[in-house]
């Protein structure tokens, strides 16, 4: 890919790349970051991918989609074709109810940037998976509170304002910020989730790289200013990113983690941060942090519920050498090209597959033979274990009817592909015997926050599995069984 940023080094921007090297290092032992771009006064200074993710792979960005989202707002704004002020139930029509409720018909466009709506709770899971007419069912919620009270984190807001655009405009999200911010920026990976219907969700659903993400939050560091354009307005730039009400209450969230990047105040789909600093911020580490003091912006893209641990790493290994005033004087002997001045080396980072042996004695029971789960566990209800023409750990798994085979390496991720949800997915599978009776299987997803974990300890007749996924807006544990030998007519 053709690289959107600038590259140089640190000492050319006035960053000690020691304060670099231990932000690498940091992430490095949060389990588990995926990728890294650093850039300074608009140039790459570090950027970091652990095996088996790479950059140029398109990632879910989750709520890093709501502020993506906010842009669009403002471009639709600045073109008049509606404003902060105006009413929900206006700019829907054919989807507000017939006589809405004082609440809902007092609800404006600030509130759903600013989540203050006045819903109770998150409203998107009233409506996915429900088929057709996501908006029609979401203004028929009710609306508990008066708006602009009671922040509440809430997708389903962002759904709305979202629909508003796409009606107003007569475009997709997608086609509507093309022309006007992802082509002028260089991102052509991007892609984004739709509705029964056809609309962009506009709260989650986004991908694109992490130099693209990177982009993204350089273009909010020049207040919307690119390359010789003024692609969103400076106006709505520093609204948006700017303390508009107190952080909105989130879900699910465990009050005695303290979390204080997520209590600096929220703006219009922007999260402010500690240390001057705001951001856009996804589930499982997805971050564009944005930091106008110090001219950076940093991307991350992980699979972690460390989120604050995250946020933890930048603040504790970069403030440091910027406050202590030589970080504000660029090496000006070493020209923004690249050289001279030291560079960062950032290769031979990687996942860590699991731990153990390549095998064990008690393999030799289990190979080839098909087993039975009890019940099913993740839609598994048959597993093969077997060693492939290379040697190489393989699993047939019966899944909901459906047969697939993942290949394992040892010590090292196997790519391969499997139908997932329907689809093709590009994954990176590991294993290793923790000891003489458990086999455990890793299987990252690629491009997403994904990973699977299948436990199989041998036992007296049989096996005892259990799956587990690394991060989970649910339950990370999928299920256990235990499993018995059977012959093929019984599969």
């Amino acid at each position: 890919m053709t690289p959107l940023l600038a590259r140089t080094t640190p000492a050319a921007v006035g960053l000690d790349p020691a304060a670099v090297r231990l932000l690498i290092d940091r992430l490095n032992a949060i389990d588990a970051v995926h990728s890294l771009v650093v850039v300074r006064d608009g140039h790459v200074v570090a950027e970091v991918a652990w095996a088996p993710h790479t950059l140029d792979r398109p990632h879910m960005m989750f709520s890093v989609s709501k502020s993506v989202t906010a842009l669009a707002v403002g471009l639709a704004i600045d073109e008049g074709r509606f404003g902060l002020e105006d009413r929900v139930v206006d700019l829907l029509p054919d989807d507000a109810p017939a006589d809405p409720s004082p609440n809902l018909a007092s609800m404006t466009v600030r509130h759903l940037l600013t989540m203050t709506s006045g819903h109770a709770a998150d409203t998107i899971r009233a409506v996915r998976g429900a088929g057709r007419g996501w908006a029609r069912r979401l203004l028929a919620l009710p609306v508990e509170h008066e708006p602009g009270t009671a922040p509440v984190y809430n997708t389903g807001a962002t759904y709305l304002v979202g629909a508003i655009v796409q009606r107003l405009t007569g475009q997709r999200l997608l086609d509507y910020l093309r022309p006007r911010v992802f082509e002028p920026l260089g991102i052509t990976t991007a892609t984004w989730e739709q509705d029964p219907d056809g609309r962009d969700v506009a709260g989650y659903g986004l991908a694109m790289t992490t130099e693209e993400l990177a982009a993204f939050g350089q273009l909010c560091l020049q207040r919307g200013h690119w390359r010789g354009r003024q692609l969103v307005p400076a106006e709505w730039i520093d609204a948006a990113t700017s303390r508009q009400v107190p952080s909105p209450a989130v879900g699910g969230v465990d009050p005695t983690q303290p979390r204080p990047d997520a209590e600096q105040g929220y703006g219009f789909q922007f999260w402010r941060c500690r240390h001057g600093a705001y951001r856009a911020d996804g589930a499982f580490g997805q971050f564009a942090i944005v930091w106008p003091e110090h001219r950076m912006v940093i991307a991350i893209n992980s699979g972690t519920n460390d989120m604050q641990g995250v946020m933890d790493a930048v603040w504790d290994s970069l403030l440091p050498a910027l406050s202590d005033g030589t970080a504000a004087r660029p090496d000006r002997t070493a020209p923004a090209t690249g050289a001279p001045g030291e560079t960062i080396d950032a290769s031979g980072y990687r996942l860590p597959p699991p731990a153990g042996a390549p095998a064990s004695p008690r393999e030799a029971s289990i190979i080839g033979v098909t087993h039975a789960l009890d019940a099913p566990v993740g839609r598994i209800t048959h597993l093969t274990l077997f060693r492939d023409e290379h040697g190489r750990l393989s699993l047939h798994l019966r899944a909901a009817g459906q047969d697939r085979t993942i290949r394992y390496g040892y010590d090292e991720w196997l790519p391969g592909v499997l139908a997932l949800g329907g689809r093709p997915a590009d994954v990176a599978s590991a294993a290793a015997w923790a000891d003489e009776s458990r086999l455990v299987a890793r299987t990252i997803t690629l491009g997403t926050p994904f990973a699977t974990t299948l436990s199989l300890r041998v036992v007296d007749g049989g096996l005892e599995v259990a799956l587990d996924q690394n991060v989970s807006f649910d339950d990370t544990h999928l299920g256990h069984a235990t499993a018995r030998p059977v012959t093929s007519a019984e599969v």
